[in-house]
Order: C-alpha cells, then structure tokens, then sequence
C-alpha cells in the first residue's frame, strides 16, 4: 500500500494556520451570538428601518430559538475545527475518510474541516 497518501508537513502548516485563524473569528463570532442573546433588553435597533424594529419585538421568541440554533451551530463548527487541529497532529489531515485519497486543496481551504473528498460526498447523494 502506497504510504505517500498525505499532505506534507508545509501544507499541514499551512492548513494549521488557517484553522487556527478560522477557531478565533468562530469563537469571536460565538461571543456575539451569546451577547445578542443574553442582551434581552434594547438591541439598539432604535435607529434601525422599522420593519426590522417590528420583526425585533415581534418575535422575542423566535429570535431567541433562532440564536440557540446559531449558538449551537458555531459550538459545532470549533469543535469540528478543532478536531481538524488533531488530524493535522496525526497527519491524517486531509485524507478523505471513504476513499482514503488526499482531498482536494482548494475543497480544504473553504471547508477545512472537510473529512469526505467531493467523490465520497456524491456518492452518499
């Protein structure tokens, strides 16, 4: 079996760095969901167009579930960064968990934490 099935350490360097810098803006991003959240009171919408004013107060509710379901989601996406960080660690980065050929580049710059190559992922369509 041929062992030359994964990236180099460069690129593992290189997807490292991104990753790292894609945790902190999602963290970041985390802490506004979670502000937004707690910030029950006036959402400084005051100088805002009034339709997004009515769509505020009518829907306190909703707001809030759809801020739980965002919350949720980011949680997911730094843990799924995250566990992208460890595959780097392993050198299992980027090799796609079906076929166990090497993903794509450009696939892994916008979806880092990819784990199928676009042919896995159409074959489960």
């Amino acid at each position: 079996m041929e062992q030359k099935n994964r990236y180099s350490d460069k690129d593992l360097e290189e997807f490292k760095s991104l990753i790292e810098e894609k945790i902190a803006k999602a963290k970041h991003d985390l802490e506004l969901i979670r502000s937004a959240y707690m910030n029950d009171g006036d959402n400084g919408t005051d100088d805002t167009a009034p339709t997004f004013k009515a769509f505020e107060e009518g829907s306190k509710t909703m707001s809030k579930e759809a801020n739980t379901q965002l919350a949720l989601r980011q949680e997911k996406f730094i843990r799924d960064l995250k566990n992208a960080l460890i595959r780097i660690e392993n050198k299992t980065y980027g090799v796609c968990r079906v076929t166990g050929k090497l993903i794509n580049k450009e696939r892994l710059k916008l979806v880092p934490h990819a784990t199928l190559s676009i042919e896995a992922k159409n074959m489960q369509r």
